[in-house]
C-alpha cells in the first residue's frame, strides 16, 4: 500500500509516520524503486502498537526505541504494554518485514500457490492481498517453503502426503502455545518491563522450538518401534484432538 492508504488505515499523519521511520520504531518499507515506498500490514500494526504505547503507557519514542533495541528501561510498564509484545519481538527479530509474494516462491516451489491456499484453508497461515498479488508474511512463507522441501524429500501425493495432513498441527501448536503463554505471563507480568520480556522471548522461542523438536524426534522413533511391534494405539495425546477427528 502507499502512504495515503497507510494514513487512512492508521489515522496517523504521514509526517508522524516519517518520524517513526527516522526513529527506527517501525520497519522500513520495501522500495522497489528509489522513489517508491510500499507499506504492508506489518506497518499498520507497528504504527498502531507505537500509538498505543504512547497513549496508554505514556512512553516516549526514545523509550519505545530502547525497548525494541533490547536496552530495557528503568521502572515497570503497565500490564497493557504486553499487548505489544509480539510486535516488539517481531521487529527485533526481523520477521516483520514486507510480505513475500507467492509468485516469488514458484520457481523453487512449483506447488507454492496450491500449498499456501490449502494451509490457509486449514488455519495454519493467512494469505495477504497486495498490489503485487497474493502474499505471505515472512513466517508464513517459511511454512510454505518447509512443506515444499518435504515434497522434494518424497512426502507427496504418491504416499498420500498432502498439506491437509498438517491440520493436526493447528491443535497441537495451540495446545502447547497456550500453556507456554499462560506460564510465561504468570511469571513475568508485573515483575519485569515489556522490553525485558521481549528479550526473554526473543532468545527463548528458538530454544523452546529446538527442545520440543528433540522431544518429538524421540517420541517419533519410539512410536515407530511400538507400531511395528503392534503395541501402538490411536489415542491422541491428552488435551489434543486432531482436526481430522472433529465431528
Amino acid at each position: 500500500m502507499k502512504m495515503r492508504e497507510l494514513e487512512l488505515r492508521t489515522g496517523v499523519h504521514r509526517e508522524t509516520i516519517r518520524v517513526y521511520l527516522r526513529e527506527g520504531v517501525i520497519p522500513e518499507p520495501a522500495r522497489p524503486r528509489k522513489t517508491v515506498a510500499d507499506y504492508g500490514e506489518e506497518h499498520v500494526q507497528a504504527i498502531l502498537a507505537v500509538r498505543r504505547l504512547q497513549r496508554e503507557n505514556r512512553l516516549t519514542l526514545g523509550q519505545i526505541k530502547a525497548i525494541i533495541g533490547g536496552e530495557g528501561m528503568d521502572g515497570r510498564v503497565e500490564a497493557s504494554a504486553f499487548d505489544q509484545l509480539e510486535q516488539l519481538v517481531s521487529h527485533r527479530a526481523g520477521v516483520d518485514g514486507p510480505p513475500v509474494t507467492i509468485a516469488s516462491l514458484l520457481d523453487r516451489y512449483p506447488h507454492a500457490a496450491e500449498d499456501a491456499r490449502t494451509l490457509a484453508k486449514i488455519g495454519i497461515l493467512s494469505i495477504i492481498d497486495t498490489d503485487q498479488g497474493e502474499a505471505l508474511s515472512i513466517t508464513c512463507a517459511q511454512l510454505v517453503r518447509i512443506w515444499g522441501d518435504m515434497r522434494k524429500a518424497g512426502f507427496d501425493r504418491r504416499l498420500d502426503y498432502t498439506p491437509e495432513i498438517l491440520g493436526f498441527y493447528t491443535d497441537a501448536a495451540d495446545f502447547v502455545g497456550r500453556w507456554e503463554a499462560k506460564t510465561f505471563m504468570e511469571r513475568v507480568e508485573g515483575h519485569i518491563d515489556v522490553g525485558e520480556a521481549a528479550t526473554m522471548v526473543e532468545h527463548a522461542l528458538p530454544l523452546m522450538l529446538d527442545f520440543f523438536g528433540l522431544m518429538r524426534q524421540r517420541a517419533f522413533f519410539r512410536h515407530v518401534e511400538a507400531i511395528r511391534a503392534g503395541k501402538e494405539t490411536d489415542r491422541p495425546a491428552d488435551g489434543i484432538t486432531p482436526s481430522s477427528a472433529r465431528p
